[in-house]
């Protein structure tokens, strides 16, 4: 797994456990919903996000993952 499938992969978990949330608790959880929104626009623009740094300390290799990448053979 390389840092951008991480990131993706917490980024859409973070998401649903939070509509989940949202839906069986309270509706503030909703709150998270928007922040986890924000942090990827921003993550867009600005080409980091606190969560790919710790990912790179972790250890997992950077890669060309991207929905337009192709796969090696």
């Amino acid at each position: 797994m390389t840092v951008d499938e991480a990131l993706r992969a917490m980024a859409g978990s973070f998401l649903l456990i939070s509509l989940g949330l949202a839906h069986y608790v309270s509706e503030y959880w909703l709150l998270f919903s928007a922040f986890i929104g924000l942090n990827l626009l921003q993550s867009a623009f600005s080409k980091w996000c606190p969560a790919m740094t710790i990912f790179r300390k972790m250890g997992l290799p950077e890669g060309g993952s991207g929905c337009g990448a192709k796969a090696a053979d």
